[in-house]
């Protein structure tokens, strides 16, 4: 059997995301993707290390998803974030929370290379949100910037709130649009 990169990192963002990081040792990811602890060793010098290859996976599925719906304006990040979670609450059942700040909450306080390499991707987000919120005429009072960090916080607590009541993704992308609506200028 060729051991495949891709398959250990598809293995853990599974495991990552049902059962959460600091549950899952190297054993069970050795089981998971069929491989021995040598051929994980040889991709991933640290579990840590294979985290980051499980961000930057989820964060290319998502960049790839908000690229696709980029014609839906500045909306296209609640398209984007309802796509990525309804794929997850149809493999799963239920939403099982955000790759990004499951990982954010269980370890921005234990290991701070993973803290600042979620925040990287954060941060890309929140750049292409100020973009998208330059585009559109704003309230008064409200920058872009303001409106990316809102938007950014509020993909997360509906994402959290999901998780916790069992709501669907639909809720989720329902909460960021309205959250955009209110910030918008009224067209008189």
């Amino acid at each position: 059997m060729v051991v495949s990169r891709d398959r250990i990192v598809r293995s853990a963002a599974k495991l990552f995301l049902t059962r959460s990081y600091t549950s899952v040792g190297i054993t069970d990811l050795c089981t998971a993707a069929e491989v021995h602890k040598g051929s994980f060793y040889h991709f991933f010098p640290s579990k840590s290390e294979l985290a980051m290859a499980v961000i930057d996976q989820h964060a290319a599925e998502f960049d790839k998803r908000f690229d696709e719906a980029e014609s839906d304006g500045l909306y296209a990040v609640a398209g984007a974030v309802a796509h990525v979670q309804g794929k997850f609450e149809e493999r799963f059942g239920r939403i099982v929370g955000c790759p990004f700040g499951n990982l954010a909450a269980e370890l921005s306080t234990t290991d701070d290379e993973l803290r600042a390499h979620v925040a990287r991707v954060f941060d890309r987000w929140e750049k292409r949100l100020i973009a998208a919120c330059s585009t559109v005429e704003l309230r008064d009072g409200v920058t872009p910037e303001q409106l990316a960090q809102m938007i950014l916080a509020q993909i997360q607590g509906q994402i959290l709130i999901a998780k916790v009541r069992l709501r669907p993704a639909a809720e989720i992308a329902a909460g960021v649009r309205a959250l955009i609506s209110v910030n918008l200028k009224e067209r008189v």
